[in-house]
């Protein structure tokens, strides 16, 4: 009996020893005995940030992780659309974390298990305190690949449990894209449960272009056929949602165009939008061309057309500014017809709009004559003396024609230059070619297609009833748009010229063709209303302005123009 018992009891020690012992190694030797093996170096890489993570925060060294549900916050350099606009809401990427005093890299997620249906696998709690300061609890579950032992995986998961009244869920998975090092894509999933039952999800894209200096993301309007459409060839629509900005509310429109302000009391010149046979153009977007506009020089070069058209752009890019005095010229000078040279420069886009006179594009000079007196002539093989200016804009538009009417330029008579030879009597029309193909060779040999853009804006109709500029000509009293008639139909010589000179460029200069949508609008123009007839002034109607434009109106059709080509050159190059 007494050998029996002590057979069990030897027996009996020797497996709860081995048990105890079993229990020692298995809950002690890996955490306590064994440091957790470094990660490899090209998965360290890959885990980094790409720029150095900010020092971790007093609160981010808390006891406990709270993991937190919040919509994606809008982009700083997001696109403001208009009030008609359509917006497109871009998201920040997820915030990468990293604490430099951790040897391992996390991918956190947090698993919600209330019904305790689902199986899970062993966990291993680990508590790393070095100085005591703070209790901090981590529950770390390893995931062993053996088929990839490449990839190692390290999921942490954190539990809040402070209050025990809510559960929050929020899954954060990363993509490692080794033979994309420039694009990277978040995809953040943010789940609301509170009233509905459907779930939102946010996708941000963040695409990184080496060769731009600048991201344009928003495209605002309907795009529609835009690689086939003819956008000068249309008509105009009614439309209650312009003008784009009021009526004597711009400080930058000259006397000569202030056509309210000067007392004209009807108002529907302003409500016609242009609309293209084939497509819809975008809707127009002061912030986004702004955007676009980032960092460049736009520069308008011509005569008091082109200086219209400016002062037009102005009005139109000022309203994409909550603060109006962001927006200032250099040297502090007012817009006037005797100033030849203008830069607006817009404070946080870092762009310029600029103005300089040049009414034929070739050089303008004087000759003494044998009486001793000076004439006006024109070499039409030598570019304009203001040429050192054109080369330093990125976006340039031109136009010249106007001043080819006048009567000097239009008789052609000890007027015209070629080399250092004054012809008697020269043609006008056969001047005006040879001057747009000094300007196209001037524009080939100078400007570079890969970084500068280049317009010409095309003949702008005038609406002379019974006379010219300076012979009775009227249009007063003219209040709508023709819709019919041969009016519509004219086409210039000087057009035809143009486009031939820019068919045998190399440069690809784009045609800003507005000659046929100007024939409509005989209702735009000044007419009396070039001067201030407010307070009782008389004003002459013998001499009326029916060649330039009142403001805001026509002139804001050719910058929608420009505009839209920004927009749709941009849509071709994403397809």
């Amino acid at each position: 009996m007494l050998s029996k018992k002590n057979r069990y009891t030897v027996t009996t020690l020797f497996f709860l020893t081995f048990f105890l012992l079993s229990i020692f190694f298995f809950f002690f030797t890996p955490t306590t005995l064994r440091s957790p093996p470094p990660l490899h170096s090209d998965l360290y890489l890959r885990l980094q940030p790409l720029s150095p993570p900010p020092p971790p925060q007093p609160h981010q060294l808390h006891s406990s992780t709270e993991t937190q549900q919040s919509e994606p916050a809008s982009s700083t350099d997001d696109y403001v659309a208009g009030k008609e606009s359509e917006s497109e809401t871009v998201t920040d990427p997820l915030e990468k974390k990293s604490d430099e005093e951790s040897e391992s890299g996390t991918v956190t997620e947090t698993v919600k298990n209330s019904d305790k249906e689902s199986e899970s696998g062993t966990v291993t709690e680990t508590v790393k305190n070095a100085d005591k300061e703070s209790e901090a609890a981590t529950v770390t579950e390893t995931v062993t690949n053996a088929d990839k032992e490449s990839e190692p995986e390290t999921v942490t998961e954190n539990v809040d449990n402070a209050d025990k009244e809510s559960e929050a869920e929020t899954v954060t998975e990363s993509v490692d894209n080794a033979d994309k090092e420039s694009e990277a894509e978040t995809v953040t999933g943010n789940v609301d449960n509170a009233d509905k039952e459907s779930e939102a999800e946010t996708v941000t894209e963040n695409v990184d272009n080496a060769d731009e200096e600048s991201q344009v993301e928003t495209v605002t309007g309907r795009v529609e056929n835009a690689k086939d459409c003819d956008l000068f060839t249309g008509t105009w629509v009614r439309d209650d949602n312009y003008p784009i900005y009021q009526p004597g509310s711009c400080p930058y429109v000259d006397e000569a165009y202030d056509c309210k302000v000067n007392g004209r009391n009807d108002s529907l010149y302003t409500k016609w939008r242009w609309k293209p046979h084939g497509c819809d153009l975008p809707r127009f977007n002061a912030t986004d061309f702004l955007v676009r506009l980032k960092g460049k020089r736009l520069m308008l070069v011509g005569d008091s057309m082109n200086r219209n058209q400016f002062e037009s752009i102005l009005c139109m890019l000022r309203e994409g500014l909550q603060d109006k005095s962001k927006m200032y010229e250099t040297h502090g000078h007012k817009i006037t017809k005797g100033r030849g040279y203008f830069v607006f420069r817009f404070k946080g886009y870092d762009c310029t709009v600029e103005f300089v006179r040049s009414h034929f594009l070739v050089k303008e000079g004087v000759r003494i004559n044998a009486q001793g007196n000076s004439n006006p002539t024109l070499s039409i093989d030598r570019i304009d003396k203001t040429y050192g200016r054109w080369k330093r804009a990125d976006i340039l538009v031109f136009n010249t024609g106007h001043w080819w009417t006048h009567g000097k330029t239009a008789r052609g008579i000890n007027y015209y230059k070629e080399g250092d030879y004054l012809y008697p009597k020269f043609d006008a029309v056969e001047a005006y070619r040879k001057a747009i193909q000094t300007w196209g060779r001037w524009i080939d040999n100078n400007i570079n297609p890969r970084k500068q853009i280049v317009y010409y804006r095309g003949y702008s109709s005038a609406h002379f009833r019974g006379g010219d500029w300076d012979s009775g000509g009227s249009c007063n009293g003219e209040t709508e748009p023709v819709l019919n008639g041969s009016i519509l139909n004219n086409y210039p010589l000087k057009m035809k010229i143009v486009e031939e000179v820019i068919q045998g460029m190399k440069f690809p200069v784009k045609l800003l063709n507005v000659t046929r949508l100007t024939n409509f609008r005989k209702d735009g123009h000044p007419s009396v209303y070039g001067k201030n007839t407010m307070g009782g002034k008389k004003v002459s109607t013998r001499k009326q302005d029916c060649s330039h434009w009142c403001l805001p109106g026509v002139p804001d059709a050719w910058n929608e123009l420009i505009y839209s080509t920004l927009v749709f050159q941009q849509t071709k190059s994403r397809h």
